[in-house]
């Protein structure tokens, strides 16, 4: 007989809760680590920007393959083992990435570094909604977004501060250290899966699921959604520290690491979305959310540091509020197959991801960081209005 899953009130609840937001922020904080860093990356090593984006893009396609194939597996072997050997697999490449002075080895680390990070993603809300009472998912849910956003913001701040500091070794170095430590601490404080049951579906099968949800427009609108979202979102913070380090701001590393605090708003903005789509209703509080992140990126064109961090503040807000109820709105519009839905919903988010880093350099060459917010601010808008057209109606967005 199934356990009916942990309260908010049993121990093993926030067990689950402190093992799997510090996997995750660990996991946040390596993928995003380089995204300060390009700008030392070109002058080290003697590269284009488009070459030292690769560092986040290819590792995010080597998340998005891990997606797939480690959420395939996990279905079939367990979650926690595959959210265990996450940790190991991404804290290693960091050590042998400080070894090279060949910046493609860089890149072929941080792609297989991608997939092994993978593992956290793929397993965690899966294994929330198996371990946790039905009651309580939705927090517990809340609460693992909130540490992804977290994970971000102290991977860039930690890697520029450091690198400022000392060097992008040994930021490296830091990282590897801190992952090991959440390693050992995710062996003694993570339950054991009591009612995971494995898959056996096929591989085939579930392909088939995945094209499934490709013929459902309620979800392609999403999927889009999530792409347009995250490639503004990167977009942004991908080309803001070669911004902020040249004229008229001439900005240290370590001062452009502190704006990425502005990932606070999103910490908190996931919960408060929730709460808010629970009063007024999904559909205009994320298209709420849009507005204001499309605000916030136009605010970053302004003269004056202080009005360009306000920008990134209400940037993160309007960023973190359209994501979460997005990625709420998927497990509700999937019919069947909801765990290849979400996958689904995560590759989109991901491919948003590598082409704010790296499809975007070509505008940022020609047109500069006004290029890049007129782009980024607009995309949104212009999607949800083609979708509003479209649908004729807001609701179906």
């Amino acid at each position: 007989m199934a356990h009916e899953g942990y309260k908010i009130k049993d121990l093993q609840f926030w067990k689950i809760i402190i093992s799997l937001g510090l996997g995750s922020i660990f996991i946040f904080a390596s993928m995003y680590a380089v995204q300060p860093l390009l700008p030392v990356f070109t002058e080290e090593f003697d590269i284009p920007v488009a070459y030292a984006s690769l560092s986040l893009s290819m590792t995010t396609i080597g998340l998005i393959i891990g997606l797939i194939v480690l959420g395939f597996f996990s279905d079939r072997n367990g979650r926690s083992l595959y959210i265990k050997l996450s940790l190991i697999g991404s804290l290693i490449p960091f050590l042998l990435m400080t070894l090279t002075d060949y910046f493609l080895l860089i890149i072929i680390l941080r792609f297989i570094q991608g997939f092994a990070l993978a593992g956290v993603p793929a397993a965690a809300l899966a294994y929330i909604s198996e371990e946790i009472h039905k009651q309580f998912a939705s927090i517990a849910t809340a609460l693992y977004i909130s540490s992804n956003a977290l994970g971000g913001m102290i991977g860039r701040v930690l890697t520029g501060y450091i690198t400022e500091q000392s060097s992008w070794e040994s930021a490296f170095y830091v990282l590897a250290a801190g992952g090991a430590i959440v390693f050992f601490l995710l062996l003694l404080t993570l339950p054991s899966s009591r009612n995971f049951k494995p898959s056996n579906t096929s591989f085939r099968k579930d392909i088939e699921g995945f094209l499934f949800h490709l013929r459902n427009p309620s979800l392609m609108v999403a999927f889009g959604l999530g792409i347009v979202l995250q490639l503004s979102f990167t977009g942004i913070w991908t080309y803001l520290p070669f911004y902020l380090t040249t004229p008229p701001f001439l900005l240290s590393l370590e001062t452009v690491s502190y704006t990425f605090y502005a990932y606070g708003f999103g910490v908190v903005g996931s919960p408060l979305a929730g709460w808010l789509a629970g009063k007024f209703g999904l559909s205009k509080v994320r298209v709420t959310g849009i507005f204001v992140l499309a605000l916030g990126i136009l605010l970053t064109m302004g003269e004056s540091i202080v009005v360009v961090i306000i920008g990134l503040c209400f940037t993160c807000l309007g960023f973190f509020t359209a994501h979460s109820l997005t990625a709420a709105s998927v497990s509700s519009e999937a019919q069947h197959h909801k765990g290849s839905a979400s996958s689904l919903y995560l590759v989109s988010y991901y491919v948003g991801v590598a082409a704010g880093s790296t499809l975007l350099s070509p505008l940022w060459e020609v047109s500069g960081w006004n290029g890049i917010v007129l782009f980024t601010s607009i995309l949104p808008i212009i999607y949800v209005g083609w979708i509003a057209l479209k649908r004729k109606r807001w609701e179906m967005l």
